[in-house]
């Protein structure tokens, strides 16, 4: 078993960061350029923040931004190098993070 540190990321599509795809960014940041042990991206079908403003697939509704989570895990030494860039890129209160444990024994 190894330590490591799971981190989930709540955000929404269509949110930017400097004018650029927010999920796009982060995907990059965690993939190139840290090289995380693996990420998903996971699209919700519904969800409300703390403004209480609710993003529901609905078909009369084209056009809503549905919720996503973005969740990784690495050893905790990455995680912390990657947090503070994450959170400067996402509201306060959207990023998450805990201890786990990782089965590395092979099969």
């Amino acid at each position: 078993m190894t330590n490591v540190t799971m981190v989930r990321i709540y955000i929404k599509e269509g949110d930017k960061h400097e004018g650029h795809d927010l999920m796009r960014e982060i995907f990059h940041l965690l993939h190139e350029q840290h090289k995380v042990h693996g990420v998903t991206v996971f699209r919700g079908i519904a969800g409300f923040g703390s403004k209480g403003e609710v993003h529901a697939d609905d078909l009369l509704r084209m056009t809503v931004h549905l919720p996503l989570v973005l969740e990784f895990f690495d050893d905790a030494e990455t995680v912390e190098a990657v947090l503070p860039t994450i959170q400067s890129m996402v509201p306060a209160g959207h990023v998450i993070w805990w201890q786990a444990n990782c089965n590395t024994a092979a099969h």
